[in-house]
């Protein structure tokens, strides 16, 4: 078959979503983790996911085929632009989303609780611990990290960068297990409208994330240690 070009099963998934940004819709059908995992051939992680490697190359190649959208490639933007899209895009959503989530997970655990104890319990946990985290990794990204990059220092920010990819990739065990808990964000058929909601919003941020920690992990970090 034809693939595009810079696309084969050998490409690493962070390669491929830096080089063709629509290719993201595709990774988050299948759950492919282009984010922390972003370093894995292609190949290799559909074999992991019992995926057809082929079959996700066409659905690549049919998702940029039939966008006529230009997509921005961060990785030729300044990086002060990509530093301000990450937290107008993400970080500046996430110190209202994650509060929202918090109110809702309790609202639901408290109505609904006794149908799963154990469960929401360590829905609830879990949450909470990724919530402290998220919101102190950003405070450091924005107090120290990019601060370093906008004075032209990013070349010095090894240990930060460290930092920084090693909460990414606890962020992501974290959302692993968030979607375990929920079944996959599927709502039993009694689910309220709020569970539903809490459900949509918990797989959302999973999504969002995915995106941020993508531009940060394969973008921004390599480009500014570079620089």
């Amino acid at each position: 078959m034809s693939t595009t070009p810079t696309v084969t099963p050998e490409t690493t998934v962070g390669e491929i979503a830096v080089d063709h940004p629509l290719a993201t819709r595709v990774f988050a059908r299948h759950n492919i983790d282009f984010c922390c995992g972003g370093g894995k051939p292609l190949a290799e992680v559909c074999s992991r996911l019992d995926l057809d490697t082929e079959l996700v190359l066409k659905e690549i190649q049919d998702e940029l085929a039939e966008s006529g959208e230009p997509q921005r490639r961060w990785d030729e933007a300044p990086l002060e632009d990509l530093i301000e899209h990450i937290l107008t895009a993400y970080h500046r959503p996430l110190h209202e989303e994650l509060p929202r989530l918090e109110a809702m997970i309790r609202k639901v655990q408290s109505v609904h609780g006794e149908k799963d104890p154990e469960r929401f319990a360590e829905l609830l946990t879990v949450y909470l611990a990724l919530k402290t985290e998220l919101q102190e990794h950003m405070m450091k990204e924005e107090q120290v990290l990019f601060p370093m990059i906008r004075q032209g220092r990013g070349a010095m920010a090894n240990d930060p960068v460290s930092v920084m990819m090693h909460e990414h990739d606890s962020a992501g065990r974290a959302l692993r297990r968030v979607r375990e808990l929920t079944d996959d964000y599927q709502p039993p058929e009694e689910a309220c409208t709020t569970w539903r909601a809490l459900w949509h919003g918990l797989a959302a941020l999973e999504t969002e994330m995915h995106e941020h920690i993508h531009l940060e992990n394969n973008i921004l970090f390599p480009r500014a240690l570079a620089s």
